[in-house]
């Protein structure tokens, strides 16, 4: 827990400047055009999901942790705005195992996001999220993937967690 009170504490005392700089570049991540992989990680309830890639578009949006400031306000927007995501799914991963889930799903009113617990962050490596903080923290990246598994937008902001909505949305 220190060390991640460190680590916002550093991102705290550079925010200011970070605010106002891009993100940083997806050079590292999945690219725009590039296929995504098919995968499986268990829901809040320990059932495992294989998310694959057809039908409709999907928005895979990656947090930190559950139970925190940022990512709770991230997972509220999207589940405020799932109507508006009606042409496509949107899943939720973050690391660590389904324990905390469950409540934290319960506490916020999350129950219409499907969100996967990604355990050793297998996934998160799979579709190259990249770290954040200096390398400290997990970084939060929204990725717009169609329904060919073809992935049309990538998005990398840690500091502004409502905004991967606002990104989602226009590249629907």
């Amino acid at each position: 827990m220190a060390f991640i009170a460190l680590a916002l504490a550093a991102v705290g005392f550079s925010a200011p400047a970070l605010r106002h700089a891009p993100p940083r570049s997806a050079l590292s991540m999945l690219a725009v055009g590039e296929k995504a992989p098919v995968f499986e990680l268990p829901d809040a309830n320990g059932k495992t999901v294989k998310v694959t890639f057809g039908g409709k578009s999907t928005v895979l949006f990656f947090f930190p942790s559950v139970d925190t400031p940022g990512c709770t306000k991230e997972a509220m927007a999207f589940s405020a705005q799932l109507k508006q995501f009606s042409k496509a799914k949107v899943i939720g991963i973050s690391g660590g195992n389904t324990g905390k889930y469950a409540e934290w799903i319960a506490a916020n009113n999350l129950g219409g996001l499907t969100l996967l617990a990604d355990k050793g962050d297998k996934v998160r490596g799979l579709f190259k999220v990249p770290k954040a903080a200096f390398g400290l923290l997990p970084g939060r990246v929204t990725y717009v993937i169609d329904k060919n598994g073809v992935c049309q937008e990538a998005y990398d902001n840690l500091l502004d967690a409502e905004s991967h909505v606002t990104c989602a949305l226009n590249a629907i």
